[in-house]
């Protein structure tokens, strides 16, 4: 049955489906870049001997969407207060406070791009958009809204809320400031979610130790490379049988992906 449905899971996801970002901008008009989800993060890259980079889970989610980028470098800040006016936004440059895509548009310190783009999605998925995955940002924290990108005809907005006054935040050029997912929809609610103890699954309880035992092992290895030069090499070992897609006992998974490949967006017009 196992076999049966990853079969079916990916006959399911070789179908191709479009994804349409529409415009009304006239000819030479400067448009937010739309790119896929890069792999790598600044502060991954930063953590010693990029520590933070054998975290699979983390990569493939920093891969698993597409970013809008943002088109003009600017520094904001928020005095507290609950007027739009609180919010005030300097661009690069000199120009104009206001540049038509980020402004102060609700108040309560919150700022808002307006996304110059109509999204079109298949019949019964909708779009999250959200922040760029794993991009933290001091002050500020991203705002989710949840589309039905298949017939709304209204553009939607991306909204960051300040969590505190007095501190300036910058958004350089270039910066991704929203992360677009599509979504089934109706897909969350097909799960039914239970709490079982491990023991109603025999096979899952004896991976479940078999990893307990092995990261045991190399907690031990690693603690005694501290102090002897025999176990030298185990103080920057790590586990990798999730990375490599293995069980514990060495079995490889059914289906295990270590990289995202999204398609980049195509101007046609």
């Amino acid at each position: 049955m196992e076999a049966l449905e990853v079969s079916r899971h990916r006959a399911d996801r070789a179908q191709p489906r479009p994804l349409y970002a529409y415009h009304a901008s006239i000819p030479g008009a400067r448009l937010p870049e739309i790119t896929p989800s890069p792999r790598w993060r600044e502060w991954m890259n930063g953590t010693h001997s990029r520590f933070a980079n054998r975290c699979l889970p983390l990569l493939v989610a920093n891969e698993s969407g597409w970013v809008i980028r943002n088109p003009i470098a600017f520094e904001a800040a928020w005095d507290g207060g609950e007027d739009r006016s609180a919010v005030t936004i300097e661009l690069d440059g000199d120009r104009v406070t206001r540049s038509g895509l980020v402004e102060s548009l609700f108040g309560y310190g919150i700022l808002t791009w307006t996304i110059p783009y109509l999204f079109r999605t298949p019949a019964g998925y909708d779009l999250l958009a959200r922040g760029p995955a794993n991009w933290p940002k001091d002050g500020l924290c991203a705002l989710e809204g949840l589309v039905e990108t298949d017939w709304a005809t209204a553009t939607f907005t991306m909204n960051w809320k300040f969590t505190r006054p007095g501190l300036r935040v910058r958004f350089d050029a270039g910066e991704p400031f929203c992360m677009i997912v599509p979504q089934r929809r109706g897909e969350l609610e097909e799960f039914t979610a239970e709490i079982r103890h491990v023991r109603a699954d025999p096979a899952t309880a004896e991976g479940w130790r078999q990893w307990t035992r092995s990261r045991d092992e190399l907690q031990v290895r690693k603690f005694l490379g501290l102090y002897s030069d025999e176990f030298r090499e185990a103080r920057e070992e790590w586990e990798q049988d999730y990375f490599r897609g293995r069980g514990a006992d060495g079995r490889p998974a059914p289906e295990h992906r270590t990289k995202r490949h999204l398609s980049g967006f195509r101007l046609v017009d």
